[in-house]
């Protein structure tokens, strides 16, 4: 091969092609993605303390609310990339711009779509939006308006958000109907979802709440320990409000695309055949104090067990890592009815 040749051959690997731009995620929502943000707060909601992070990398609490990885770690893996570190653990960092062009995560523990859930405990999803803001100002201060967008618009997004606002409304005595409540919030989201878009957001991978009412913490509540058929009506009703609402942004937004995945759904399939999945345990939670173990949160004074594979429930709302890699195998490459119209693999391609 001549001198051409090779120069030729050198300069086309040097060609950028499709899907070989860096993968790059940015994540918001609650305590199912949080990998730290909390421990960075002046807040009841941490979970920096064993028994939490029992399984995870050294035994070590990162404040994820798990005995090991959660959802948004076997998603990264899935991806091919780190899992996104905390942004209150980047932010004062020098050149902190490096780390925002790998990924971010922004979600806090207890976190909602009101503002006013867990108020002054949790980084808000407005809160977490704003510091997005920020973070999008400092990339486009290093490396342009326009190389930015292309970044955001390649980039995955994805939202865990929903399940504080439920929880703080069944606690609600003074409330307004299910139907009333879900539409309150459905609205308020998808103002929000429209400042994801006009910051650059475009590849949406929204997780709805999982059946609230089968966690240990409101099995705990019935005298023959059933699920609470109307906290998961409520979150079935959420689900479909979001379902519905990410499909009409699609049409009205054109360049928008999405993943959604009905973790409520999945959660019922693992609770009614957990054999199938190598389960043995699903109304109790593995690490608590208490009836079922969820009357007190786990903690380095709690009772845990050995067989965390075979648990559903980590602690009283909490799914353990077994869970979490099951749940995050389908987000990635499932099918409907449990995620649609695309699986995150797919929209990785779009």
């Amino acid at each position: 091969m001549g001198p051409l040749h090779l120069l030729i051959l050198f300069l086309f690997f040097l060609i950028p092609t499709k899907g070989s731009a860096q993968k790059t995620a940015y994540v918001f929502g609650d305590s199912l993605a949080d990998v730290g943000n909390n421990n960075y707060l002046l807040t009841l909601l941490k979970a920096n303390f064993p028994y939490n992070g029992i399984d995870f990398a050294g035994g070590k609490s990162t404040g994820r609310y798990s005995n090991g990885k959660n959802s948004i770690d076997f998603i990264a893996e899935q991806l091919g990339i780190a899992s996104p570190p905390p942004y209150l653990a980047i932010a004062s960092s020098p050149n902190n711009s490096d780390a925002f062009l790998r990924g971010v995560n922004f979600a806090s523990g207890g976190a909602g779509i009101f503002d006013t859930t867990n108020k002054g405990q949790c980084l808000s999803f407005n809160k977490q939006i704003a510091y997005f803001s920020t973070v999008c100002s400092a990339m486009a201060e290093r490396e342009g308006s326009i190389e930015t967008q292309n970044h955001l618009a390649r980039s995955i997004f994805a939202l865990l958000i929903g399940s504080n606002d439920i929880l703080a409304y069944l606690n609600d005595n003074d409330k307004v109907t299910p139907q009333q409540f879900v539409s309150l919030l459905v609205s308020t989201l998808q103002g929000q979802l429209k400042k994801l878009y006009n910051l650059g957001a475009r590849k949406f991978v929204f997780v709805g709440t999982g059946p609230i009412g089968c966690s240990p913490a409101q099995r705990r509540q019935s005298k023959t320990e059933d699920c609470n058929a109307s906290a998961n009506f409520l979150c079935d009703l959420y689900n479909h409000a979001v379902a519905s609402l990410l499909q009409e942004t699609k049409s009205e937004l054109g360049d928008l695309s999405y993943s959604f995945f009905n973790s409520s759904l999945a959660m019922l399939q693992l609770i009614q055949k957990p054999y199938d999945y190598g389960l043995t345990e699903v109304k109790t939670a593995c690490c608590g104090l208490g009836e079922l173990n969820a009357k007190v949160a786990c903690t380095p004074i709690s009772a845990h067990c050995g067989s965390r594979n075979s648990y559903l429930f980590w602690d009283f709302y909490h799914p353990t890592e077994a869970v979490s890699r099951i749940l995050a195998a389908e987000i990635f490459e499932g099918s409907a009815p449990l995620v649609y119209p695309v699986n995150v693999r797919e929209l990785e391609d779009l």
